[in-house]
């Protein structure tokens, strides 16, 4: 193979990585914009909330002695999954729920407010310096002959890939299978309807605000590992990443956040590799402009019908 293809290989390894957590932070817009029709912009920070929990979690361990990895990181895992899904429950509590019948503007506004606190609060309480973590997960593999290129495949890489293929397959089949699952799907065909077939809908909002906090978390504690470093302000460029590809890949649709995920992911990295990286963003958002353009409802997503 030539050395163009490996380096091609090699950017599309790196863009399914990031591409895979954009998505899993994708699902939480997908999700409540699905059920209740609006964007919770504080999603991102509660992604910021994940990184910094798990990086605490994994210092505080290793510097109570623990050695074993696989140890330290389920803990950090479930510390991150539960404090941030409390945030997310808390969101909707606050920010949401009391204004649901109003105009669309107002909570989303009210969102907005949120997450400028939560970058703040968390600015002040952890610095608004950057933290790092030393490499936790090293080595991997290495594919071609190294006098023209070295294709790599680390195995934090490939714990992304796995983990997000998991949370997938395991969303899919709580959304499909199970009776939380069902009711999800039932307020997001009709929120009015279901109310009144006695399923409490506050609770699966709720429900839905603690599921996407928590893919969030997972996707913080991930991409905290794979770059080394969280700040305060993470949360909003991730966020509105993950807002891309959820609209790119049709919001409402978790299949399409998926996907949007990984496209947009694929399409920074291949941008990064043959144009200075300045231009990834505008290629990432032109792909979004000309998707709209020709599918307003994004990819995977569906016409929205006007009920009269």
């Amino acid at each position: 193979m030539t050395e163009t293809s490996l380096y091609v290989i090699q950017q599309l390894i790196n863009g399914l990585t990031i591409g895979s957590t954009y998505a899993l932070i994708a699902i939480g817009y997908t999700m409540v914009y699905g059920i209740i029709g609006m964007i919770n912009f504080a999603h991102g920070e509660i992604y910021m909330i994940g990184s910094y929990i798990s990086f605490i979690v994994i210092a505080g361990l290793l510097g109570m002695g623990f050695i074993s990895l696989p140890v330290i990181l389920i803990v950090a895992l479930i510390v991150a999954v539960v404090i941030a899904s409390t945030y997310g429950w808390t969101i909707e509590r606050v920010a949401y729920r009391p204004l649901r019948g109003s105009n669309r503007l107002i909570p989303l506004i009210s969102a907005i407010g949120m997450s400028i606190f939560l970058q703040n609060y968390v600015a002040l309480s952890q610095s608004s310096r950057d933290v790092a973590l030393p490499p936790q997960i090293t080595g991997g593999w290495t594919f071609g002959d190294p006098s023209v290129f070295e294709v790599s495949f680390s195995y934090m890489q490939l714990l992304i890939w796995s983990a997000t293929l998991l949370v997938m397959v395991l969303l899919t089949l709580f959304i499909s299978r199970s009776r939380m699952g069902r009711a999800c799907r039932a307020c997001s065909e009709d929120l009015g309807m279901t109310n009144l077939l006695g399923i409490d809908t506050n609770r699966i909002i709720a429900l839905t605000f603690i599921v996407g906090a928590a893919l969030a978390a997972i996707a913080g504690l991930l991409l905290g590992l794979y770059y080394g470093v969280v700040n305060p302000y993470v949360g909003f460029i991730a966020g509105l990443k993950a807002f891309t590809a959820a609209v790119l890949g049709g919001i409402g649709s978790i299949p399409g956040a998926m996907l949007g995920g990984l496209i947009l992911g694929v399409t920074e990295a291949m941008t990064s590799a043959f144009f200075p990286s300045e231009y990834k963003d505008v290629v990432s958002f032109g792909l979004l402009v000309l998707i709209l353009l020709f599918r307003p409802s994004g990819i995977l997503g569906k016409p929205e019908v006007e009920k009269v």
